[in-house]
């Protein structure tokens, strides 16, 4: 037999898509601060949040006839005209405050702006009191106490207090990381857990959030196009972590959760970011309201767009915009803590003239021991004034080189280094229209089974195109004919199985020219100099003025560093001195 279920059970029931831990009611009722233009909002929890909540700011308030309609479902403030469309507000769908008084002992005291007074309701658990007047300056003070001690079932599933008040703290610093001129601070069991002022500069903001690290291994990000804006701040490549949760997306000042925008901060690192690590970064979309629907799911974290394709065009290009501006610049991993370079080829810091010039008289005949692909040797190499990545000293191991600069040390890996300036290198040629190539003097066949010699010969002609020349030999084979310039010296057996692999993994629904990246960063990996190699003095050196000169030089095409820098003051501390 059908039935009506009380209205306390229903709100339940739909209170657990709005507030399902602590962290989201907390989340529901900053957002109401923020939409009642706080300029301070002060958050409390205790036991994680699921003993108490509480959140006080200095914004517009609550009218005394408002706050009983406050705890009515479905009533808000924020939708004037009943648009679902253009919507400007965090909150929009009035299901918040009631949503938490329906599992809580939930206590609203406000004073709206202008008015004399201020007035208290109180609802435990569904049951709605009468308006009290109370005391309190302008703005609202809301204490949600016992959440979902009415509701057993959903509080077994609460994790422990540390977790819950985690994920809390991880939710405020994302919606402040996005207001850098409301001040915050939060309290757990008594005391203060984090502040941040207002600032004035958003980075000073996200420094609080992610640290002063963060500030000094990012890049600033900014880019508009079809009326779409983005800006933010994206790590340098070599700082990076070991999951996305440092990875905070905006969308008009909302924190999403969102696939698209997830996968377009991937291809802009791509080949920059070893796998399985992931960088850190803060970008801030700012969409026209009818171009995004945030109306997809009452936790407002999904969004959908009108036009995915041009968001994730933005936000790539925005990215490797902004990490190519930065040259070699690259931050040093945490065990090791050197220093990183601050120089950054074409832009602010970029080497003088003089030193440009001094680099083109440099050019010599190619050292014999050097191939076609590596840069053209020295005569000597020059003293470290000016040189941002100092002067050649020595070669360690046959692997690294050691430059003395102007105040400390660095320290060279040859083969990643190498490998990003050969793919830069087949960059800008395949940017000019199709690379030069150089035939083997005894063509290279390449055993690699039935399935892979198929793959690669159904590619000939796309292959053909960026330099590399094969055809089929046999059933189980291809015959190389012919290689890029750039790659000089390659090793073609590793190159070619590579590539099959590539195809292998990814299919031939795509063409190799959309997969360009990915075929040109393989090419570079099996044309650069290898570690265990020795290099004279000059080919060193001669690495080093182009790793100066170079987008991106700062780490090899899967995402590693291709260099540290120990500045002497670091030295003079492991040994004490300081």
């Amino acid at each position: 037999m059908l039935r009506r279920l009380p209205e306390a059970v229903v709100n339940r029931i739909a209170a657990g898509e709005v507030v399902e831990r602590p962290a989201a009611a907390l989340k529901e009722l900053v957002e109401n601060a923020i939409d009642a233009r706080a300029g301070r909002i002060d958050c409390g929890l205790r036991a994680g949040g699921a003993a108490w909540i509480s959140v006080d700011d200095d914004g517009a308030g609550i009218a005394r006839d408002d706050l009983a309609l406050a705890l009515e479902r479905h009533a808000t403030s924020k939708l004037a005209d009943d648009d679902l469309v253009d919507i400007r507000t965090l909150g929009f769908r009035g299901e918040a405050l009631p949503s938490i008084g329906a599992v809580s002992r939930l206590t609203i005291t406000s004073r709206a702006e202008g008015a004399a007074e201020a007035w208290r309701i109180a609802v435990d658990n569904g049951d709605v009191g009468a308006v009290e007047p109370a005391a309190r300056a302008r703005g609202t003070r809301v204490e949600a106490a016992g959440l979902f001690r009415a509701v057993p079932a959903r509080l077994k599933f609460l994790k422990s207090a540390r977790a819950e008040y985690l994920a809390a703290a991880d939710m405020l610093k994302r919606l402040a990381m996005a207001r850098p001129s409301v001040a915050f601070s939060l309290e757990h069991d008594g005391r203060r857990a984090w502040a941040s002022p207002a600032a004035s500069d958003p980075l000073a903001r996200l420094a609080d959030v992610l640290g002063a690290e963060f500030a000094e291994n990012s890049v600033p990000v900014a880019l508009e196009a079809d009326g779409l804006s983005l800006s933010g701040h994206a790590g340098l490549p070599t700082w990076h972590r070991g999951t996305a949760q440092a990875q905070y997306l905006f969308v008009n000042g909302r924190p999403v959760r969102d696939r698209l925008l997830q996968g377009a901060v991937r291809a802009g690192y791509e080949e920059l970011v070893p796998r399985g690590r992931f960088p850190v970064l803060a970008l801030f979309l700012d969409v026209p309201p009818d171009r995004v629907d945030v109306n997809v799911h009452p936790a407002k974290t999904e969004i959908r767009f009108r036009d995915g394709g041009r968001v994730r065009s933005l936000i790539v290009s925005a990215l490797r915009r902004a990490l190519a501006e930065e040259g070699h610049r690259a931050a040093a991993p945490a065990a090791a803590a050197p220093l990183v370079g601050r120089f950054r080829p074409g832009g602010t810091g970029a080497p003088p003239l003089e030193l440009a010039e001094r680099a083109s008289e440099w050019q010599a005949p190619l050292d014999p021991g050097l191939p076609p692909s590596a840069p053209p040797p020295a005569p000597e190499a020059p003293d470290a004034a000016g040189l941002p990545l100092g002067a050649v000293r020595a070669q360690l191991h046959d692997t690294y080189i050691v430059a003395q600069t102007g105040d400390g040390v660095v320290l060279v890996d040859q083969h990643a280094a190498h490998e990003r300036l050969v793919l830069e290198r087949m960059r800008r040629a395949l940017a000019d229209g199709p690379p030069p190539r150089q035939a083997l003097l005894l063509p290279e066949v390449v055993e690699l089974g039935e399935a892979g010699a198929e793959r690669l010969a159904a590619k000939a002609e796309e292959l053909g195109e960026l330099g590399l020349v094969l055809e089929r030999f046999g059933t189980e084979a291809v015959l190389v004919r012919e290689t890029p310039a750039a790659l000089g010296e390659a090793d073609v057996k590793g190159l070619v199985r590579d590539l099959a692999d590539d195809l292998a993994e990814h299919g031939l629904a795509l063409t190799l020219k959309e997969r360009l990246e990915d075929v040109a960063a393989t090419m570079a990996c099996h044309g650069s100099v290898r570690a265990g190699r020795r290099l004279g003095a000059q080919e060193m050196d001669a690495l080093l003025r182009e790793m100066e000169a170079t987008p991106r030089s700062g780490q090899c095409n899967h995402g590693r560093p291709t260099y540290v820098e120990l500045k002497l003051a670091d030295i003079e501390r492991l040994f004490g001195r300081r």
